[in-house]
């Protein structure tokens, strides 16, 4: 594909983003990468952009020194995350902008690349190494094939404010790396961990993604009509299959704060009384 590799403009914590040609950019993973997750990305992204959602166009896949690359169209702006923290938007309004984008990806028909939530799941056992105790893996199989259901949506899977890029034509949703066939409340409780849990490790100010996440799960409520309290007990009952993706995903972290999450996980899955 036409371009060469250009100055690096943004890393993240699976690939670095460097200037490619006029008006693109190369998204190039990290070594180590698995390529089929990298092209997967490559798929999805394609297909949502096609169907209208407010993601980046792809233009090609490349490989450099045996790195995956895509080929995106450049989005200037400053992410969502860097408005929030300099004052730019506040927390309501950063609340109420992942909000919007969610309930755009949710109302998507999942199209036919979206992996099925059980499928990843599956495979990402298979290639973890073991890091999820067997049991726990088994009572995260059984949920999804109690909770899942055939007219499941389409899930973003890392709705985050550093996932939102601010440009004059309005925010774009970038990664979807890890997006998924599976209700919204699955999504809901991937970015309620990720705001108030993961973020907690890493953020300058612990108020920030605690308010922006409380207020992302208000606005979602009032724009789908929907009870807070019935949308917050339907993202719990998916909260341990959010832990444990996020804990794949993460290569198995083994902080005292994700040892906790996965006890939390493990409780859950037990038979109630």
């Amino acid at each position: 594909m036409q371009g060469s590799l250009g100055e690096k403009i943004n890393q993240g914590g699976t690939a670095d983003i460097h200037a490619w040609a006029p008006g693109r950019v190369v998204k190039l993973f990290k070594e180590g990468f698995p390529p089929r997750l990298g092209r997967q990305e490559a798929r999805m992204t394609r297909a949502v952009f096609a169907g209208g959602l407010p993601a980046p166009e792809v233009f090609g896949e490349v490989t450099l020194d045996g790195r995956f690359g895509i080929v995106l169209g450049r989005l200037d702006g400053p992410t969502l995350l860097q408005l929030t923290r300099s004052g730019g938007v506040t927390f309501a309004q950063a609340g109420a902008i992942l909000a919007s984008l969610g309930l755009s990806v949710h109302r998507m028909a999942p199209p036919p690349e979206a992996i099925d939530l059980r499928g990843w799941m599956d495979t990402a056992f298979r290639h973890s190494g073991g890091i999820v105790p067997k049991h726990i893996a088994s009572g995260i199989r059984a949920l999804i094939d109690r909770l899942q259901q055939p007219e499941d949506g389409l899930c973003h899977g890392d709705i985050h404010p550093n996932n939102v890029i601010m440009t004059a034509d309005g925010p774009r949703l970038i990664d979807w790396t890890f997006s998924i066939r599976a209700p919204a409340a699955f999504d809901h409780g991937l970015t309620h961990i990720g705001l108030t849990e993961f973020a907690l490790d890493i953020t300058d100010n612990p108020q920030r993604p605690l308010a922006v996440n409380a207020a992302a799960q208000s606005e979602y409520a009032r724009l789908t009509g929907t009870p807070i309290a019935a949308l917050t007990q339907a993202m719990e009952t998916w909260l341990p299959i959010a832990i444990v993706r996020y804990f794949l995903i993460m290569g198995g972290p083994t902080s005292e704060r994700w040892r906790r999450l996965m006890q939390r996980a493990e409780a859950a899955l037990r038979p109630q009384d």
